[in-house]
């Protein structure tokens, strides 16, 4: 989740909406709590707007664009393995099914 969210987060300011929008299935609790602890780390800012309701945004730090090229090069990983990483699930759900 943390991973998901980093990569969807960008040094631009997002609106709290947007990017629930962009993890489509993540509930809104799941993501607060994951913004919250990015924020506390230090790898996500936050900002208030006040309006009613009030507009939050997200955005990567300095420090949490540190990350953008490990991640990059970690989907990089995961495109070219995925087919192996399957295969081996299909292996490990068969094995089961047989015991």
């Amino acid at each position: 989740m943390t991973i998901k969210v980093l990569a969807e987060a960008s040094p631009q300011e997002v609106r709290f909406a947007e990017l629930q929008r962009r993890m489509a299935g993540v509930s809104q609790k799941m993501l607060s709590v994951t913004l919250q602890g990015l924020a506390r780390d230090g790898l996500v800012s936050r900002r208030v707007e006040a309006s009613v309701p009030p507009r939050v945004y997200y955005g990567l730090t300095p420090l949490g664009t540190t990350l953008e090229e490990p991640l990059a090069r970690l989907r990089e990983w995961a495109e070219e393995h995925m087919a192996e990483v399957d295969r081996a699930n299909q292996r490990s759900q068969e094995r089961t099914a047989d015991d």
